[in-house]
Parts: structure tokens; C-alpha cells; sequence
């Protein structure tokens, strides 16, 4: 099949809507149920991108949860502990593969984010990985293959809506891309550039103590990147994203943000929010909310009087300043990317709140000197790697 019909493009007035391809090649994927969208394929042409890097640089199965072009999470098939079930909202009892691991992280490092995600999987989806996908709302996946159990879990979702695409695991597209703005064409040279350990070579803090997990992390970070609209910066800690910043116009906004999603993340573990008691029958989706608020400034806005009862079945106490200042203290060697170059050392001294050990940036501000004596400062690890990620 060449070419593929859509309802419509970004939004409902663009029609007509379709993808094709301009060398009269087949397209490289198969949508075995529903009916994907514009935006749809664009989450996952650049989600199926991002997944088969992982797994090509770390050689561990990858999964990412794509909402409008840029990653919520992404993450490799770590194994999960007893504490990321509880935040994650896996049974204890659920058989896990190194897949459903994957996706599991992915999903749940910003479950806001992530809610009516796109999902891309490297490796062909199983039973335990369409199990966990059936529970959540989500528009769509695409993966290499499906396990003949696994397809049938999906195509049941959304009332037999839900879409699913193979792609074949082979393609790869033309060195020269193209696309067009305002009736006028622009082209370039694919960005196939490979992130490896090779990568992160030019350590130039004073402390050089890199070890084999914090590459790993540095990588998924930098890749993770490659597919995240610019201005983009990346937390990752044990194998997955835990905080993206995407497409703000300041650096240090974009380290801000994701810094936020970091805490958030962490937060999540605290004892006093694993212990908050729902009401029976409340979804994954409200409770996803209700901590939310709960760990964040506006916590009145589930905890004022006739709100709280609809959520809790006994009122929690307020989860003060003080009290998260000193969970966060407990969160170490967390590793950062950027895309571009830190223009200033208070990029260095946010990240150092959400517990920045590990650094990857191209290096080349003026003010290189600066950021660095910052690193320095908190005993950090930082590695220019000359290379910039941008993605429009």
C-alpha cells in the first residue's frame, strides 16, 4: 500500500488528510485495526524512532508514551521494584516481562501527561505488555509485532477502535527529508546521528566518575531528546525519563519544567501520598489528578471541605513544604540532558534541586566556563558532547 486515507490532518477543517510515499514505495506500516490520525502517526513514526535507538544503544526492549509530537515518558525493561508497582498502578501480582516493564516506566513517570498517549514498543508486544496497555486510555501503538494474544487484547479496546500498527522493523527512510511550510518546501539531511557510549567521552568537570548505569541513563536521555520538540531537557534516573521539558523558548523554563515533572515523580514515593486512602471505585485517572494537586501548590483544590470526601475516604493532611523538601533531599544521582548548550550556570543550580548528579550537554556558551564551576560546585559530572538535538 503506498498511500493512506486519513479523517483529517491536525485538525478537523484540513481535508483532505493523507500519508504516502513520494518514491511510489510501499508505506512501511500495516495498521492492523482502527483508524489512525494525522497526529496519531506523527507520535508514532517519531515514538517507533526513538524506542528502536534505545534498544539499539542500551540492548534492553524500550517503550515511550508520545502526546503531540514530544515524549511524556520513555524508559528501557528494567525490572520494577515493589515501590514502582504502588506508583505505577501495576498489581503486585501481574506477571512482568522486560516489555510490560518498559512501558509500565514510560507511562508512569508523568501519568498526566501520558493520559490518550500514543505508545511505541521495540520489541514484538507480548500478552503481559496488551494487558497493561488495555487498562489505560490511550489512542494508539505501534510496534515491530504482536503476539496473536496480545492483538486480540487490542483490537477489543475503545469498543474495537483502538489502532494498532506493525511497522516493519527493516525500513529505513531516505537520507534526505522533506516537508512544507506555507506552500514552500524545505529539506534537509535526515538526523541519523548515533548515540552511544562514544558520545559522552569529553568529560570536563573535575570530577570524572562516570559509571556504566549513568551512561545508560545519559543515553536514554540524549535520545530521548533527538524526539522531543525543542527547547528540550531530560531527567532520567534507573533506566527511565522521569521529567521532560519540551518545546518552552528558555532554557532554563525547559529545565524547570521537567525539574517540576522530576519532583513529582519522587514525590509520588513519599510515604504520606502512598498511604492516601480513595474512595472505592475511584479510576486510575482521578487518582492520577488527585495526587497531582495534592503534591503540588494547589492542594485546596482536593482537600477543601465537600471536595475531599469524593475523593478520600478520610481527609489527608497537608503535604507541607517542609515535609516535601525533605523527601526530595532523599533523590540522588539523577542525570540531565539538554539539547543545546546551558547558556548559564542557574540551569545547573535548578537541576541540582531535583538531584542532578550526572550532566550531557554540547557545550559551546560563552559562559562554558561558568557552568562548569558550577558542576564543579556540587561535585557533578558534566560531558560536552558538541552535538546539538534539535527537533522541529
Amino acid at each position: 500500500m503506498n498511500e493512506l486515507e486519513l479523517k483529517y490532518g491536525c485538525n478537523p477543517n484540513q481535508k483532505p488528510s493523507r500519508i504516502y510515499m513520494e518514491n511510489g514505495k510501499d508505506l512501511p506500516i500495516e495498521v492492523l485495526n482502527g483508524r489512525p490520525g494525522y497526529i496519531n502517526l506523527l507520535d508514532a513514526f517519531n515514538g517507533w524512532q526513538l524506542v528502536r535507538e534505545l534498544k539499539a544503544a542500551t540492548g534492553l526492549p524500550a517503550a515511550t508514551s508520545f502526546k503531540h509530537v514530544s515524549p511524556a515518558g520513555a524508559a528501557v525493561g528494567l525490572p520494577l521494584s515493589e515501590l514502582e508497582r504502588k506508583i505505577y498502578w501495576v498489581d503486585e501480582k501481574a506477571e512482568m516481562t522486560p516489555l510490560s516493564s518498559a512501558y509500565a516506566r514510560a507511562r508512569g513517570a508523568d501519568r498526566m501527561s501520558s493520559f490518550g498517549d500514543f505508545i511505541a514498543l521495540s520489541d514484538v508486544c507480548d500478552k503481559e505488555t496488551a494487558l497493561l496497555i488495555k487498562r489505560e486510555v490511550s489512542d494508539g501503538v505501534i510496534a515491530p509485532g504482536y503476539e496473536p494474544e496480545a492483538l486480540e487484547i487490542l483490537k477489543a479496546k475503545k469498543k474495537g477502535g483502538y489502532n494498532v500498527i506493525q511497522i516493519d522493523p527493516a525500513y529505513e527512510p531516505e537520507k534526505i527529508e522533506h516537508k512544507q511550510v506555507f506552500g514552500v518546501a524545505f529539506e534537509q539531511g535526515r538526523n541519523d546521528l548515533k548515540i552511544d557510549e562514544a558520545l559522552f567521552g569529553n568529560v570536563v568537570t573535575e570530577n570524572k566518575d562516570l559509571p556504566k548505569e549513568a551512561l545508560i541513563d545519559l543515553m536514554i536521555a540524549m535520545i530521548t531528546l533527538k524526539y522531543t520538540q525543542s527547547n528540550s531537557v531530560c531527567y532520567v534516573k534507573n533506566g527511565q525519563a522521569i521529567g521532560i521539558g519540551a518545546g518552552q523558548q528558555s532554557r532554563i523554563h525547559c529545565t524547570r519544567l521537567a525539574g517540576t515533572k522530576a519532583d513529582n515523580w519522587y514525590l509520588r514515593q513519599a510515604q504520606k501520598v502512598l498511604e492516601l486512602s480513595f474512595v472505592d471505585g475511584i479510576g486510575r485517572a482521578d487518582r492520577d489528578n488527585c495526587i497531582d494537586l495534592y503534591i503540588g501548590e494547589e492542594y485546596e483544590d482536593v482537600l477543601a471541605e465537600g471536595t475531599w470526601q469524593r475523593f478520600f475516604k478520610e481527609k489527608p493532611s497537608v503535604f507541607t513544604k517542609e515535609e516535601k523538601e525533605a523527601h526530595l533531599a532523599g533523590n540522588t544521582g539523577v542525570a540531565l540532558g539538554s539539547d543545546a548548550f546551558f547558556p548559564f550556570g542557574d540551569n545547573i543550580e535548578r537541576a541540582h534541586k531535583s538531584g542532578v548528579k550526572y550532566v550531557a550537554q554540547p557545550g559551546g556558551s560563552i559562559r562554558d566556563d561558568h557552568v562548569i564551576e558550577t558542576c564543579d560546585k556540587y561535585g557533578m559530572v558534566m560531558c560536552f558532547t558538541g552535538i546539538r538535538l534539535f527537533h522541529h
